[in-house]
């Protein structure tokens, strides 16, 4: 598993941001903890699920074992954390006894 950093660089409160993505949701959270992010600040909802980091804290990513990703790889993780999540919400969205009395019946 590899956590991501891209440098895009876009420019937001007068502060340069970038994306941080993982190939899965569990290392991405832990990686961000790492890095002193608030689970709050998770995009969940956002086109796909990242953290957006300034360029300083993804200067510190990298010293902490991230890989800068080129566009290509930062939606191709991407694309597997949005799958993701959206199992773990339908998951959530029904809780195993109701799922098993929807499949019963």
């Amino acid at each position: 598993m590899t956590v991501f950093v891209d440098n895009e660089c876009i420019t937001w409160r007068g502060k340069l941001w970038c994306h941080l993505v993982a190939d899965s949701l569990d290392e991405l959270h832990a990686f961000a903890a790492r890095l002193g992010l608030r689970r709050g600040w998770f995009q969940e909802k956002a086109s796909y699920p990242h953290y957006d980091v300034t360029t300083e804290v993804r200067d510190r990513a990298l010293r902490l074992g991230a890989l800068p990703g080129r566009k290509a790889q930062i939606i191709s993780s991407a694309r597997l954390l949005r799958i993701e999540l959206r199992a773990l919400q339908s998951t959530s969205a029904c809780p195993a006894q109701a799922c098993l009395v929807e499949e019963a019946t």
